[in-house]
């Protein structure tokens, strides 16, 4: 594609790396096949072929973004699957995340949707005030089809029935690895899933403390910065960054680290990208080493040796779902199903697997007629397999098929927990309160 910014303009490192970019498309169209929200809205515009051209024409020409160019960027899922179909390479996560920030220094959105967005921001990346909504919610979820604005219903039908009791493993400290000790390992316990689910990093540090690492939760690390990122919300996204890479410096700079494991991938997909986000920042040497050691959960799993004990439900069919950020965003697609399939169970996957479920951080609060027609196809496609449960490896995935399926969903680290001799998934007992089944060691 050609460009024209001038001199000036490419002098802005942003500017300079979109137009990089820009100048890789060759208008094949090849990524409309697998955008989800051209397969929903089938317009142009909603496509990345069409949005790379809106982008293009609102960065070369400088100018303020129209309400036009506004909503279909703002309909981008940042899912990623033109990504892995690109045969050119365009890097189009960093080219939208330029103009969505580009759209928030230089566009006034409507008060009620300026409103919204702020108070997102203000109280998803915070667990305790994200547990005091969530309280909130669940109060106000009886009045839910009452509430004039489908975001406003769309947050009351998504909160969780109850809210887990708070995780003391979520805590800075370190678990030491059972027999002998082989990695030292940062976890990453995120933000919204301490709220959200409590048992996905209970069952990682069990899992990853069984299988031979020392686990530090660090001091000082909390919200990757995704959620305000994906808003264009440069300033409060890089703050909350940069508390991660200080965090985990101290740890590298002290005892030394292995890695810096994350079982939420929305997460991973951003921390794998520090390097690039603070690439001119005085952080920028730290978030390159940062963003080196940062490993899916999976990955690491992969490279452990596992104490599979018997299968822990002999034929258990799991069906499997292939979070954006973690098979486009971290192009991690095979590893999970063969940990999974070597814990014995016996894994499926959906129709279309490459297409996102509809969640996409706070996509599913912001566009929710898009994500309530993309959810009701994943669930479609998943349960046509007839699985006994669910598993992704994200937890905004988890809340979005959960919340319209009966089928448990749970994340995979747990059924790999269970099969390693740790508890069954809460969220497979019909009694809640019934004791855990513990799967007998060899």
């Amino acid at each position: 594609m050609q460009t024209t910014f001038t001199p000036a303009q490419l002098q802005d490192p942003d500017t300079q790396r979109s137009n990089e970019i820009l100048r890789a498309c060759v208008h094949c169209g090849f990524c409309t096949a697998t955008c989800p929200t051209y397969q929903v809205l089938g317009d142009e515009l909603d496509s990345p072929r069409g949005r790379i051209y809106l982008i293009k024409d609102m960065l070369e020409n400088d100018r303020d973004p129209d309400p036009k160019t506004v909503q279909h960027i703002d309909r981008c899922l940042s899912c990623l699957a033109c990504m892995t179909t690109c045969p050119s390479g365009v890097h189009y996560m960093h080219l939208v995340d330029h103009a969505r920030a580009y759209i928030e220094e230089r566009y006034k959105r409507p008060m009620g949707e300026r409103a919204l967005r702020w108070m997102l921001a203000r109280i998803l990346p915070y667990p305790t005030r994200f547990r005091l909504a969530l309280l909130g919610a669940k109060i106000g979820r009886p009045f839910a089809r009452l509430m004039p604005d489908a975001r406003l219903r769309a947050m009351l039908e998504m909160a969780p029935k109850t809210v887990p009791p708070v995780s003391r493993n979520d805590d800075p400290q370190s678990f030491p690895a059972q027999g002998k000790p082989l990695r030292r390992v940062a976890l990453m316990t995120g933000c919204a899933q301490k709220a959200l689910n409590t048992d996905i990093n209970d069952a990682t540090i069990r899992l990853l403390t069984r299988a031979g690492c020392e686990v530090v939760v660090a001091h000082g690390a909390g919200c990757c910065g995704a959620l305000t990122h994906h808003m264009g919300k440069t300033d409060e996204s890089h703050a909350h960054a940069a508390r991660n890479i200080r965090a985990w410096r101290a740890e590298m700079d002290g005892k030394g680290l292995d890695a810096i494991v994350i079982n939420t991938s929305g997460c991973g997909t951003t921390v794998k990208d520090y390097g690039h986000m603070f690439r001119n920042d005085p952080l920028a040497e730290d978030a390159a080493r940062v963003s080196a050691l940062a490993k899916d959960v999976t990955e690491l799993l992969a490279e452990l040796e596992l104490p599979f004990a018997e299968p822990a439900a002999p034929g258990m069919v799991v069906a499997y779902h292939a979070a954006c950020s973690l098979q486009h965003g971290q192009q991690i697609k095979a590893t999970p199903k063969t940990l999974l399939k070597q814990a014995g169970y016996t894994v499926v996957e959906p129709a279309d697997s490459h297409l996102c479920c509809g969640s996409a951080g706070t996509y599913n609060l912001m566009q929710p007629e898009i994500s309530a027609k993309l959810k009701e196809r994943k669930i479609k496609t998943l349960e046509a397999k007839s699985p006994d449960v669910i598993a992704a490896g994200n937890i905004g995935c988890m809340m979005q098929i959960g919340s319209g399926t009966g089928v448990p969903v749970v994340h995979s680290v747990e059924l790999l927990d269970w099969a390693c001799g740790g508890p069954k998934p809460p969220a497979l007992s019909r009694d809640p309160n019934a004791p855990a089944q513990v799967p007998r060691l060899r």
